[in-house]
């Protein structure tokens, strides 16, 4: 499985550690590891990797950078798989959005998790006790914006970046 990923700076990286260190019990994300999904991608119907990452890149062609904002926490109690809850910080970016919904006119919608089930967030952790999780939610961060200049496809089999594809396109 293939995702097409905005990598988060390093500021958002590090408030989502230190959160994660206050929910007992809890499965943190290492650093390094903190990542926003923009859509799955399988290999979307195509013969190969390969393939798939060029017709998105053609799709991209042109893309233009685009902002986003990191601004509050919220959970998932029940996780689509994994453990749960899922503690996470919540993205604003209508560009996101917007990229998010073109793809998968493309490639299709996930059910409960894309197309208008998409919510996009970077992952603080899973598990760990609801109450914890519950009490992070309300708490204020301050907000962290940045411009999405580049976007990675990320191979979740092997657990690193394949390729990169700097923003405009």
């Amino acid at each position: 499985m293939f995702s097409l990923n905005v990598p988060v700076p390093s500021e958002v990286a590090r408030l989502a550690s230190d959160l994660a260190l206050e929910i007992p019990g809890a499965e943190e994300r290492s650093r390094g590891r903190h990542t926003l999904v923009v859509k799955r991608l399988g290999t979307g119907g195509y013969e190969s990797y390969h393939a798939m990452e060029a017709r998105v890149r053609e799709l991209l062609s042109g893309q233009p950078a685009f902002a986003a904002r990191v601004d509050g926490i919220d959970i998932f109690q029940e996780a689509t798989n994994g453990s749960s809850p899922v503690i996470y910080l919540t993205v604003e970016s209508p560009g996101l959005w917007d990229l998010h919904e073109r793809l998968c006119a493309e490639f299709g919608a996930l059910d409960g998790l894309e197309g208008a089930d998409y919510d996009p967030h970077v992952t603080i952790a899973r598990g760990g006790p609801m109450d914890a999780a519950r009490r992070m939610c309300d708490r204020e961060i301050e907000p962290v914006e940045w411009r999405v200049e580049a976007l990675s496809f990320l191979d979740a089999q092997r657990g690193h970046e394949a390729s990169r594809i700097s923003l405009p396109a």
